[in-house]
């Protein structure tokens, strides 16, 4: 029996940050403004949440 492949496309011209979950690609929430950090918290090898913090000079 074949294992099924699934394909994604994604536009490598944007920045981006994804993580693969049961099968999907899941595209990260972008920051909305000025810099800061982006956190997958992983539990028993799956991705359970993310975390965006951020801080815009104004």
């Amino acid at each position: 029996m074949e294992k099924q492949i699934n394909v994604a496309h994604i536009e490598l011209d944007k920045n981006a940050t994804y993580y693969v979950r049961d099968g999907q690609l899941i595209k990260v929430d972008d920051l909305p403004r000025g810099f800061g950090t982006q956190t997958i918290v992983w539990r028993d090898g799956e991705p359970k949440c993310f975390d965006i913090k951020y801080t815009s000079q104004g």
